[in-house]
């Protein structure tokens, strides 16, 4: 097999590659593990990571090998044959990237681990269920998700560079902490830009076209990438574009579900469903009171989108503090993505605040925002917009943008 096409298409792709700027995870994977798997959204930065690593540990080594299944080769070449082949050609590492496009990609995986001495790095959609794929890979790959950029990265892309903070960090030492970083900046008005167009690398290319392109992806997972992971049929791809836009134009909010399935045509059995499909594609947040498990016939107490700069892209009727809890939201999700202890009842909707995280109460608010709600509860926190610095059990809302 001749693999300098490969190369070829490899090193044009290295040549566009910037190492100045990677995403906070990076330095997190171990290239020891033999099988490793980026998992997220479209747009987040999976294949940029990838060619970093190889940029970076591996520029011009011909043992190590880039290929996406959404090369034409790939639609009918044979994923393991290829690796057998490269592995015969003296490879060593193969990147593999979006290998939810390739059928049954869990059978060649596990042919490749267990018949070759390759290392192997792959990426996918968030989608994926790695663990429930035909093959038994769980034993056998290390599965990272790869969050939206959280606030602190933004700010790492405009050359502002901050650490990250733990939770037990930001809440105990918020006012030391956000006494240094206004020290140096003035976070208010970045924060604003980061809610409108600040969650995604690809701002790099330009304001202009950030919307747009974030609505390019939210029809590629709803088009191609549902369709290729689930048994969801092409005609009902139009009936979830608009629960989906029925959902960003009131959440957060208390699900009907009669309600959306009249509004929608779709059958109530079938809108918990794609509520649940919306999450794995990171495009929805469902939120809990406390544990009941997850299934797709479970309806979410409440529901977010995953990203205020979602909320931006699809409707113009936002609400200030919607985008407030949606901030919040989707900056502890994140921080919490690889937290291998994390069950999902340390992270509920609280019925005294607005949140409760391992034992505490958060209540969002404005920077007027006073303690009257929670001021009998142990352990509780105003999270307050529109604030520099916080006193006491106030917090600014954007620190917690410093999570990852």
């Amino acid at each position: 097999m001749d693999f300098s096409i490969f190369f070829a298409e490899q090193q044009k792709l290295l040549q566009k590659i910037n190492l100045s700027f990677k995403r906070s995870l990076y330095s997190k994977i171990n290239l020891k593990n033999r099988f490793i798997a980026l998992l997220g959204q479209r747009g987040v930065g999976k294949t940029t990571i990838m060619l970093q690593i190889l940029k970076e540990k591996f520029a011009y080594n011909d043992s190590v090998l880039y290929i996406s299944v959404d090369n034409p080769y790939f639609a009918s070449a044979s994923l393991y044959d290829f690796a057998k082949e490269f592995e015969k050609y003296g490879g060593k590492f193969l990147f593999i990237d979006e290998i939810h496009k390739y059928k049954d990609f869990g059978s060649h995986l596990k042919a490749i681990y267990d018949s070759t001495d390759l290392n192997v790095i792959i990426s996918g959609s968030s989608l994926l269920q790695i663990y429930k794929n035909n093959a038994d890979l769980s034993r056998r790959i290390v599965t990272i998700k790869v969050p939206n950029m959280s606030f602190r990265e933004y700010l790492e892309l405009k050359r502002y560079n901050f650490p990250s903070y733990s939770l037990e960090e930001i809440v105990s030492k918020h006012v030391e902490i956000a006494n240094d970083i206004i020290s140096k900046i003035k976070p208010l008005k970045l924060f604003k830009e980061y809610l409108e167009y600040g969650a995604y690398p690809f701002i790099v290319e330009g304001v202009d076209t950030y919307k747009a392109k974030l609505i390019n992806i939210i029809n590629h997972i709803l088009e191609v990438d549902l369709p290729y992971v689930t048994n969801i049929a092409y005609y009902n791809i139009d009936k979830l574009k608009k629960l989906l836009y029925i959902l960003a134009t009131s959440v957060p909010f208390t699900p009907n579900i009669s309600e959306l399935s009249q509004n929608t045509g779709i059958s109530r059995p079938s809108v918990l469903e794609y509520i649940y499909l919306l999450e794995k594609a990171e495009l929805l947040i469902n939120m809990h009171y406390h544990s009941r498990g997850y299934s797709k016939l479970q309806k979410p107490d409440k529901i977010y989108l995953n990203n205020s700069n979602l909320m931006r892209a699809i409707t113009y009727r936002t609400n200030t503090g919607n985008e407030r809890e949606t901030f919040f939201v989707n900056q502890v999700i994140s921080y919490f993505f690889n937290k291998v202890s994390l069950l999902r009842e340390d992270f509920v909707l609280s019925k005294s605040g607005d949140f409760l995280i391992n034992g505490k109460t958060f209540e969002l608010g404005g920077k007027r925002k006073g303690y009257k709600q929670i001021k009998e509860i142990p352990n509780s926190y105003i999270v307050a917009d529109n604030i520099e610095i916080g006193f006491k059990n106030k917090i600014p809302l954007w620190l917690f943008g410093f999570l990852y």
